[in-house]
């Protein structure tokens, strides 16, 4: 690798012994159907079969698990995170605040607090949520925890790339829903290391490409709005040091129509059995759009979350 990389892999090794074993091994299977309908051969990873219904287990649990106090912690979440600082925290008795904002997914914010956290909203979207609660740690001198930031969330997520690395045959694109890049960064870290030939592609929504806009810019690209129903990867302000984590790792990257992702939920749900959110399904959203640039290979993808609302099920799926 030409540079060196902040997530070192024995970090996540150290994560896949250190995490709460429910949230590792996740199911991953060819789901032949699905290959049939899009005319590419597809390898979901299935992460929605835990407490909190998405991946970001990984990383919070791994992050609180590190922490060698109770101080209290605060956040700034779309859900997904929250919902898993939060269900970290009351393991280890720890108070946890989280920020996110006042269009929240109901489920994701009822969930945070069910699990014990004091949900706090403020702001038009999540990264509005993020400088309000920068601006309280100031105030209250609690830790601020990052996603994508704070090292932890990548090792976390790298302990997927373990588990993909282990597949019996080897994915020719591993295509990773792009948000702060947590996600995308500790999985591809590891992989290039361990099936170098996989090629890396991130995957973000039409209506909130800063990140895909800043990578392939190298410079960052902030947005004064977003408009996508993919929450979960909704950044308008991207995190500087997530940027350089991609740098040599990502090998492509794609924007995805709103279109694609319902469709790709729908196909999931349909082919698979899986509610998956809108975040979870922009790899299918991907295939659907370029499937050209994967004819006869196995493309396999994270579907990483699967909290919706009763309305969104009914409205969505």
């Amino acid at each position: 690798m030409s540079k060196t990389h902040r997530l070192a892999l024995e970090q996540v090794e150290l994560a896949a012994r250190s995490i709460d074993p429910l949230f590792l091994n996740t199911p991953q299977f060819v789901c032949e159907p699905l290959g049939e309908e899009l005319g590419v051969r597809v390898a979901l990873k299935v992460e929605t079969l835990n407490p909190i219904r998405s991946f970001k287990g990984r990383g919070a649990d791994f992050l609180v698990s590190q922490l060698r106090t109770r101080a209290p912690l605060m956040c700034a979440s779309a859900g997904n995170f929250g919902q898993a600082m939060a269900y970290a925290c009351r393991r280890r008795n720890i108070p946890l605040t989280v920020y996110a904002s006042i269009h929240a997914n109901p489920l994701k914010l009822e969930r945070m607090r069910a699990l014990g956290a004091r949900v706090i909203q403020h702001g038009e979207d999540f990264d509005a949520a993020k400088l309000a609660a920068k601006q309280a740690v100031l105030d209250q001198g609690a830790r601020f925890v990052e996603d994508g930031l704070d090292v932890e969330t990548l090792a976390g997520a790298g302990t997927m790339g373990l588990e993909w690395a282990a597949f019996p045959e080897p994915l020719d694109a591993l295509l990773v829903p792009l948000g702060n890049g947590a996600m995308f960064s500790g999985l591809a870290r590891v992989m290039k290391t361990r099936n170098p030939r996989t090629r890396m592609i991130a995957v973000q929504a039409a209506g909130a490409p800063a990140m895909v806009e800043s990578w392939r810019a190298a410079r960052l690209i902030v947005h004064e709005r977003i408009d996508t129903i993919a929450d979960g990867i909704g950044v308008r302000v991207p995190i500087a040091a997530a940027l350089d984590d991609m740098r040599g790792l990502a090998d492509d990257a794609l924007l995805v129509r709103e279109d694609s992702i319902l469709r790709g939920m729908r196909l999931l749900h349909r082919h698979a059995g899986i509610v998956a959110e809108p975040s979870a399904a922009v790899g299918i959203a991907a295939l659907l759009e370029h499937g050209d640039r994967f004819h006869d290979q196995l493309a396999g993808t994270v579907v990483c979350g699967g909290n919706l609302t009763e309305e969104q099920i009914r409205a969505w799926l």
